[in-house]
């Protein structure tokens, strides 16, 4: 049966109504007007965004959170390009995401209309599928295929043009069902294979990363490490698959991996590598793996048949969604874990070790540091609930999320693999939106934060309570970082003025405040925790300190003089 005559823009939001949609982010703009006329008498939430570079994160940080498409409306041409950030994000992280562009009409295509771009091309490397709509009554059929697209296999965004004539224009278009996600599963004889490689290995080792992942699909997996006695390890901005303080949680595999982790991942003699591309950050470079034949043996799991074999030949290649070869793991007879068991307590007390204080701040006179950035997460972590969610983007800064923060199991982790600065504050805010009751504290840095920190009104306006906390240092860190690595003492491009970041909260209506001292931490975290839930509304930290403090391992003092050294050398 056919539904009365309707807009294209209203066909547009009753399919999102069919398809689940409660909450959608943007920017208005004028190409999409009849979108945001039907979206005025819709149940589904419209968040207003201050630029369409933060609604496509917080849309990005949407489906990481919930496994559900993240919506995003942006108009076209600068809109898209803004909102091109989220989509390349939510590409490599595996996050499906549907963006929605508002396009010049059919009357003006192809003659660099104002505004006027052609998204199949822009997109076309960094979206599963890109199209555009240009009959109304085709909008039901486009938007079950993206919905089709975005969450089954390997999940990821999809684009959708929207010429402004097509949403005016009306049509008597039947509804579509609501999609359902497909996902492959292994085989019975897949699972043998991989369960005689496992009883005949001697060091084996599982990593655990990529998309498809739920709360199940990670219950079932920790049911199969702890019955095969297994160290479990996390790849790259996927702390959250297993809770860090479960025995069998060993630490992560990417930037700043414990140099024992990185030997017992070379060491091993099967690597068992459910859900992650196991791309450039996860192996060190293509190192920790040799690429295309590894000298480890190999298991790999993924949702996308044309990942598998791409980079790694693997000795078992596996196409399957987390959930499905979870739960076959999960009901696996165990193997004899004895030539491996006592392994698994070693590499415990190794991650205990590396996250230790680290001696630049132990060994440290305080007057040289007096703020000891370790003694924070400290804090944090004692003052706040285990399913807190921490967000970051892309820095130095988040070394201190990445090393020393015990995440609490999914999802407790919103963080851009492919290294997007000015995700942080936009996934904050986003988390806080979608699930107010619980605490969500971003890790920003200086950089990272007057990149999106506008979000900070949207925070506002939506009373979404997030603890912020804004790492000045005054300085593109991680950029300083490898000039002094490579160019010793020939600072270019990288200082920063910034300005006073608690003032500027106060003056978007949230909680500011500065720290300079370790004992001052505590005292501004329980005023900024009562601020978020007690008046909904959100709270940031600024916390100053001395820039040379770069990582948890190293000063630029010591980088400098380690680069001149090998130079006159």
């Amino acid at each position: 049966m056919t539904h009365p005559s309707r807009t294209g823009g209203q066909i547009l939001v009753d399919a999102l109504h069919i398809h689940g949609v409660d909450t959608a982010f943007g920017v208005p703009g004028e190409s999409y007007l009849d979108v945001l006329d039907a979206l005025h008498d819709s149940s589904i939430r419209f968040v207003i965004n201050r630029q369409e570079g933060g609604a496509a994160f917080m849309a990005e940080a949407y489906g990481k959170l919930t496994g559900k498409p993240g919506i995003c409306f942006v108009t076209r041409g600068p809109g898209a390009t803004n909102a091109s950030i989220g989509v390349h994000t939510a590409y490599q992280d595996s996050t499906p995401m549907i963006l929605f562009i508002g396009q010049v009409g059919s009357d003006f295509i192809d003659r660099e209309a104002f505004q006027e771009i052609d998204y199949r091309r822009m997109f076309g490397e960094m979206a599963k599928w890109v199209t555009q709509i240009d009959r109304a009554d085709r909008i039901p059929e486009y938007i079950a295929r993206a919905f089709q697209v975005a969450t089954s296999g390997r999940p990821g965004p999809v684009v959708l043009a929207l010429p402004e004539d097509m949403l005016i224009d009306t049509a008597a278009v039947a509804d579509t069902r609501r999609h359902a996600p497909v996902q492959a599963a292994p085989s019975a004889a897949q699972i043998d294979t991989l369960r005689t490689m496992l009883a005949e290995s001697q060091r084996p080792l599982v990593l655990l990363g990529g998309g498809t992942w739920n709360a199940q699909a990670c219950a079932d997996l920790q049911a199969f490490a702890e019955a095969n006695a297994l160290p479990v390890a996390c790849t790259f901005r996927f702390q959250d698959l297993l809770d860090n303080a479960h025995p069998n949680y060993i630490g992560d595999v990417g930037i700043g991996i414990n140099p024992k982790l990185a030997a017992r991942v070379k060491n091993a003699d099967l690597i068992i590598a459910i859900g992650p591309r196991l791309g450039e950050m996860t192996t060190g470079g293509y190192t920790l793996l040799a690429s295309p034949v590894p000298s480890q043996r190999l298991v790999h799991v993924h949702a996308d048949p044309e990942e598998l074999g791409s980079v790694y030949q693997a000795d078992l290649m596996i196409a399957s969604g987390a959930p499905q070869v979870a739960s076959m793991l999960a009901a696996m007879e165990p193997v004899d874990a004895s030539a491996w068991r006592d392994t698994v307590l070693e590499a415990k007390a190794e991650l205990a070790a590396y996250q230790e204080q680290p001696p630049i701040f132990r060994d440290a006179d305080p007057s040289i540091a007096p703020l000891d950035l370790w003694q924070v997460v400290q804090d944090l972590m004692a003052a706040l609930p285990r399913d807190t969610i921490i967000t970051n983007g892309a820095g130095n800064y988040a070394s201190w999320a990445h090393r020393f923060w015990r995440y609490g199991g999914m999802r407790t982790q919103l963080a851009p693999t492919n290294g997007a600065m000015g995700y942080a504050v936009p996934a904050g805010v986003a988390a806080k939106i979608i699930d107010p009751s619980r605490t969500v504290v971003t890790f920003a840095g200086d950089g990272e934060f007057m990149m999106t920190g506008q979000e900070l009104a949207t925070a506002v306006q939506y009373g979404a309570g997030v603890i912020i906390i804004v790492f000045n240092n005054s300085m593109f860190g991680t950029i300083r970082m490898h000039q002094e690595k490579t160019y010793p003492g020939r600072v270019s491009g990288t200082g920063l003025h910034n300005p006073d970041f608690a003032a500027l909260a106060r003056a978007y209506g949230a909680h500011g405040e500065i720290v300079e001292k370790t004992a001052d931490f505590a005292p501004a975290l329980e005023r900024a925790v009562l601020h978020a839930n007690g008046r909904k509304l959100p709270a940031l930290i600024e916390l100053r300190y001395d820039g040379n403090l770069i990582t948890p391992n190293a000063t630029l003092d010591m980088m400098r003089a380690q680069a001149e050294a090998a130079k006159a050398g």
